[in-house]
């Protein structure tokens, strides 16, 4: 591989919540056992334990290097860095650069989407499990979430079901669904049947669709992400996508996501809710390390990236397979967690999901409590780590959890 994806990068110290952040309260998970001997191994917050392709920092250090950071325009080679990664790494074609817009955070995308075309009070349909980013930022600017659970099949494959996705949007007057592609927490790069049946669904009961695509590069070996706005004409034009460089490039510290708009109306609408803060506006670093990032050299990073975590990810479920009776898990198809259902194992052996967790974190595993994802005893991992590091844990949790 022409980048290290293997060697073990000290973030203490460096601002990183991942490694400094547990024990110390708020929604954090536990720190090792005081004494153990146990280091932290990060395998929670959705951010990723590998040094950046260098030219980001290279963009950042060249802008950084002139001694003036004052009010800027946008180069027009960020919107031409947009349509050329979405273009070559996607498919995804028609697009023109008024089509993109900038938000400062995709879950800020989706509250202006979701102010735009529906008033406060107003229901909104969501796939359970769910990102806990969605729960918090629609309920906070009160609106109601209701919940189409994910299914899984008889091959443990989570599916959609579309009949109780159209009967919800009909019962609950809904108008406006968050939909996640692909999926977090469950990992499923939806195939290009399954999001004509659920834009199908959608258009029949007249939804506006909020496309959460920030996980859309971080796809495994034998999948490939089929865009929202690419499944048809009238996906098209129902559809706000939302993406970021900053999952696929670990620039979440950087803040700067961006949608794409096809229909004009919807832009103009969620422009102006967005531009109505003064808040949602660019930060001139975070462009260059989008101009950075959306280079033939990040193309390539990204190539090796996801051979590494599909690497992580066959090593991951098959080691839980052989050695955790009762622990199950949906084998993620891109994204880079796992969603760990813990149930027949608790029952099991007499646990609560508390104490699982808590054992993990006493040896250093530092993994987050699922509950909030609605998974009722699981357990989300972040295998974006060396493979020594991926083994190490699970080693500890052979040793001291789950056969201790």
């Amino acid at each position: 591989m022409q980048y290290d994806f293997t060697s073990l990068m000290d973030r203490h110290g460096m601002d990183a919540i991942a490694v400094d952040g547990p024990g110390q309260g708020g929604f954090a998970p536990g720190a090792p056992k005081p004494g153990s001997g146990f280091d932290v191994i990060p395998m929670w917050v959705a951010d990723m334990n590998f040094p950046t392709v260098p030219t980001i920092p290279q963009a950042i250090i060249e802008r950084a290097s002139h001694p003036a950071y004052g009010y800027f325009s946008t180069r027009p080679d960020y919107a031409e860095s947009i349509l050329r990664w979405q273009r070559e790494r996607h498919g995804l074609t028609g697009v023109t650069a008024d089509c993109i817009g900038y938000e400062n955070g995709v879950l800020g995308g989706v509250v202006s989407a979701l102010r735009a075309f529906a008033t406060p009070g107003d229901a909104v349909l969501l796939h359970s499990p769910t990102y806990i980013g969605f729960t918090h930022c629609i309920e906070d600017n009160g609106f109601t979430i209701v919940h189409s659970p994910l299914r899984l099949d008889e091959q443990g494959i989570w599916r959609m079901d579309y009949e109780d996705m159209d009967a919800k949007l009909k019962a609950h007057h809904i108008h406006v669904a968050v939909f996640c592609s692909p999926h977090n927490p469950c990992g499923r790069v939806w195939e290009r049947w399954e999001l004509e049946k659920a834009m199908e669904v959608y258009r029949a009961n007249d939804c506006i669709v909020i496309s959460d695509e920030i996980w859309s590069d971080i796809i495994l070996p034998g999948h490939t992400h089929i865009p929202t706005l690419s499944v048809s004409e009238d996906a098209r034009s129902r559809t706000v996508a939302l993406y970021a460089p900053s999952k696929t490039f670990n620039l979440a510290g950087l803040i700067g996501s961006y949608h794409i708009i096809c229909n004009p109306t919807l832009r103009d609408r969620v422009d102006s809710v967005s531009s109505k803060t003064h808040y949602n506006s660019m930060n001139v670093l975070s462009m260059h390390a989008l101009i950075g990032a959306y280079k033939p050299e990040g193309a390539q990073w990204v190539d090796e990236l996801c051979e590494v975590l599909g690497g992580n990810v066959d090593y991951a479920c098959r080691f839980i397979a052989e050695h955790f009776d009762g622990v199950r898990v949906s084998k993620p198809q891109g994204t880079y967690m796992l969603f760990l259902d813990c149930t027949d194992w608790c029952a099991a052996h007499g646990r609560t999901l508390d104490e699982l967790l808590r054992a993990g974190w006493d040896v250093g595993v530092i993994w987050q409590d699922g509950r909030p994802f609605h998974g009722p005893c699981s357990i989300r991992m972040n295998l974006a780590l060396p493979l020594s590091r991926v083994q190490e844990a699970f080693d500890r949790l052979e040793a001291h959890v789950f056969h201790a």
